[in-house]
């Protein structure tokens, strides 16, 4: 798996793993390397031929995506996070969906949002109450099919006790349309001493035969959290009428606008539904949400379908927020909308980051969808802008970890900070690899014949030119490396998932799989450790609801 042999600072984590008191049971670290081991010495596993999985969507037909309800009886069931342990949303979808010339929406009005929720599923004696919406897709050209979502419903649950399995129904009682009984767990309270079990980090999902395998694999894994880092359903690679292509724009260069198909969200949501109505899901948009339609609308069904607890992390936007889930901060961050200094989401990331209290939340981990440090040539250097803009603010407040999606493969950096080898540097991952219908990515940006044209790498959605020659170091006046960066110490063309286990307030186990290999076998596995001694954050006061004592 390219690892170093072991070195005394993994002995000395051994040590630590085995003694700490933070552990739910004995680790062995044994061949595990450690960020302390680090920087490694880049390594590239040859693309495996033989694999490429079956790259083709699910169609229509398939009994997974096939709508099995009937009236309003609610389906599409998901479970999301609020900002806190305390408090979960519930999201559906009642009535189908409707798509073609002449549509009419429902009204949402109509069917009430109502979850019942307890401890055990015999005594649902809790009652809340959300809001619904629909939404549409509209196209300006004649001939182009338009679309109106079923009724979308949110109910927020608060006053849930930390780390505790609740039983849940939704629906609307008064017309009897009210779902089977499900189940979720919330996460522990904000502590450095509790943390969820394992986080389940998946990018570019879709909805192939690859994806199955994927959500197949992850599910195995027992997640108690599934973080998902942009372009979720690929309904843009499809026109209106169901027609789809590997390459929209190679198929359809005649479209009068970029269509969608929306009810591919509908099949994403229905197949889903089975792990994520008992899993919560935390999604960040991708470059496949955008999908613009009349009057230059975009992010419409991202922004409706799922419940984003934007208005408790103070962001006020779907595009991004922050939530924490044990001892873990997480940062959701936008890669489509301003992240310029003067931007909402720059001055709202400041304030999220130095709100911190790192004696609550020892771990900060950022996630967005296009990634500054990746070595591949498809979107090489391509959110540089981004980066330049963000960067320091990410280094000077600690952050842990990012992860990335939007380049089809996998990639692990090392440390790193403005492309030098940096041991308080963030570890950046790269997890792209879903499963989606697009082409995996192979060509490496250093590889002979492959350094992209810098014309070709400005952001085409957010424009701008940030990505210039290198200015010092091994690639000094050059746009690529001529060999495997120093800041990359692992990649690998291949579709798979990843788990992160945060073990205390030092040390967590990163382990991505890959989908041709045994549900347990690992395909890349370090420990993440923090220095806080070495690389010192300086701690907020906590605050009264950081305070686990002060809340019910």
């Amino acid at each position: 798996m390219g690892f170093i042999s072991s070195s005394p600072a993994t002995l000395v984590l051994l040590l630590l793993v085995i003694s700490s008191c933070c552990f739910s049971s004995t680790i062995d670290a044994g061949g595990i390397p450690s960020t302390l081991d680090g920087p490694f010495k880049p390594v590239t596993i040859p693309l495996d031929t033989s694999f490429r999985g079956n790259a083709v969507d699910l169609p229509p037909t398939d009994p997974r995506v096939q709508r099995n309800v009937t009236g309003f009886v609610p389906e599409q069931i998901s479970v999301s996070l609020s900002a806190t342990h305390d408090s979960v949303w519930i999201s559906w979808i009642t009535g189908d969906f409707q798509i073609g010339e002449e549509i009419q929406p429902l009204d949402p009005k109509t069917v009430a949002s109502v979850v019942k929720y307890g401890t055990t599923n015999s005594s649902l004696s809790n009652v809340a109450n959300g809001n619904s919406l629909v939404y549409s897709q509209l196209y300006p050209f004649e001939g182009l099919q338009n679309y109106t979502s079923g009724i979308i419903h949110h109910v927020r649950l608060q006053g849930l006790n930390p780390s505790t399995t609740y039983f849940y129904q939704c629906g609307d009682p008064s017309i009897s349309a009210m779902s089977d009984v499900h189940s979720f767990t919330t996460m522990p309270a904000s502590s450095s001493q509790s943390y969820p079990t394992r986080i389940a980090i998946v990018g570019d999902l879709g909805l192939t035969y690859n994806t199955t395998s994927t959500v197949d694999h992850m599910a195995s894994n027992n997640p108690d959290l599934i973080l998902l880092v942009g372009d979720v359903s690929y309904a843009n690679l499809y026109l209106t009428n169901g027609t789809g292509a590997d390459c929209y724009t190679c198929a359809f260069p005649d479209s009068p606008i970029h269509e969608t198909h929306q009810p591919r969200w509908d099949y994403w949501g229905r197949y889903m539904q089975p792990v994520i109505s008992r899993v919560p899901i935390m999604v960040i948009e991708g470059n496949h949400e955008l999908e613009t339609q009349v009057k230059k609308k975009v992010f419409e069904s991202y922004s409706a379908r799922f419940a984003f607890p934007s208005e408790e992390s103070k962001s006020h936007s779907t595009m991004y927020y922050s939530f924490n889930a044990g001892g873990i901060h997480f940062v959701m961050l936008g890669s489509y909308i301003g992240y310029h200094k003067k931007s909402h989401q720059h001055k709202w990331l400041k304030k999220d980051l130095a709100s911190v209290d790192r004696k609550v939340t020892p771990w900060v981990v950022a996630t967005w969808h296009a990634p500054w440090y990746s070595s591949y040539a498809a979107h090489y250097r391509e959110a540089e802008c981004m980066k330049v803009a963000m960067e320091d603010l990410l280094y000077k407040h600690g952050v842990d970890m990012v992860f990335n999606g939007h380049v089809h493969a996998y990639e692990r950096s090392n440390r790193v900070y403005n492309y030098e080898l940096d041991p308080c540097g963030p570890v950046y991952i790269t997890v792209g690899d879903g499963g989606n219908r697009e082409k995996m990515a192979i060509p490496h940006a250093d590889e002979p014949g492959n350094c992209p044209d810098p014309a070709t790498t400005p952001d085409q959605i957010m424009g701008g030119f940030c990505a210039f020659n290198f200015t010092s170091g091994p690639a000094k006046g050059s746009f690529c490396w001529d060999r495997q960066p120093d800041y990359s110490a692992y990649r690998e063309s291949s579709f798979g998932h990843g788990i992160l286990e945060v073990k205390n307030e030092t040390h967590a186990l990163w382990t991505w799989h890959r989908n041709q290999d045994m549900y347990s076998s690992p395909g890349d596995q370090l420990y993440i450790v923090r220095q806080p001694e070495k690389c010192p954050v300086k701690a907020k006061r906590r605050s009264r609801l950081d305070n686990p004592k002060n809340q019910s």
